[in-house]
């Protein structure tokens, strides 16, 4: 289990945060901002696993031997998809501050608070510029052990190029909602037209920034010789105060440049250094940062 059931009681109280909710299926924890007070009938939708059986249509389940559930006026879930980065250089830090182990943190975490509020929750795991495996869509906290033993069974190990994997994410058709991407952003060729694309179908996106404290701050000195994690390229240096200053500086840009795009483009930005406990991340900062409330 990948946190204890204490956490899990605080994630429970918390929701997910979309400036508009989506229309889909019936739990009744969210209220919609625009079809107005009424709680009569509106429509239908085909069943989906946790789905509470007091709302299926059993008349209409007798004549078509297929189950329905009833939509009302006002009751709205949220479709709520986490994107994984599972590239190689998630692979990296020691015990509690490893990134790939802290993304998958994260995700269970945000998982449990969707499924904890009866939304629609996905994963998508993205290796390679592919999607390499999803959790199906799931709703209610009976579908938790089955993401708990998902997300263990992941690993990260495969090379970067995420806008082809959030691009490859965005083409099966799926009900808009709220996509989180957690991420070392360590890409080549960016993330921004991929993420984009999800957006142009309709989705509201939040991005989790998630790095190693010696990322951030390198605690090197002298003559060495760098080995880029995912393509082995080889880079001699001599490193000296002046020079950590200037990587300190840059990386401080980046992360800053990051964060004006995402509030250009109104996405939901939250910059982590794995140092920082991951239940502080989702019941502090996530809350700070208007991703939950």
């Amino acid at each position: 289990m990948l946190f204890d059931e204490s956490t899990l009681r605080k994630l429970n109280q918390l929701t997910l945060v979309a400036s508009r909710v989506r229309s889909g299926a019936i739990k009744g924890e969210r209220r919609s901002s625009h079809r107005g007070s009424s709680v009569e009938f509106a429509d239908y939708r085909n069943y989906t696993a946790g789905d509470d059986l007091r709302r299926l249509d059993w008349n209409i389940y007798a004549r078509l031997e297929k189950p329905f559930i009833k939509l009302l006026e006002e009751e709205e879930d949220l479709a709520v998809y986490v994107l994984i980065d599972g590239s190689r250089s998630m692979d990296w830090g020691d015990g509690e501050e490893h990134k790939f182990n802290y993304a998958l943190k994260l995700a269970a975490g945000i998982g449990a608070i969707a499924l904890g509020a009866g939304d629609l929750l996905s994963v998508g795991f993205l290796q390679g510029g592919r999607v390499a495996a999803e959790f199906s869509p799931s709703r209610g906290g009976y579908a938790l052990p089955r993401l708990f033993k998902f997300l263990e069974s992941l690993e990260a190990k495969a090379d970067t190029d995420l806008n082809a994997s959030l691009k490859a994410y965005s083409v099966p058709p799926r009900r808009a909602g709220l996509v989180v991407l957690i991420s070392d952003l360590f890409a080549a060729d960016g993330y921004e037209s991929g993420l984009r694309q999800l957006l142009s179908r309709g989705h509201e996106a939040a991005l989790i920034h998630v790095l190693s404290p010696d990322e951030v701050d390198p605690p090197l000195a002298g003559d060495l010789q760098l080995v880029d994690i995912e393509t082995d390229f080889q880079q001699d240096v001599s490193i000296d105060g002046g020079l950590r200053n200037l990587y300190k500086a840059r990386v401080h840009d980046w992360i800053q440049s990051i964060q004006t795009d995402c509030r250009k483009h109104g996405i939901r930005y939250l910059d982590l250094v794995t140092s920082q406990p991951w239940e502080q991340a989702l019941l502090l900062e996530m809350r700070r940062t208007g991703m939950v409330k």
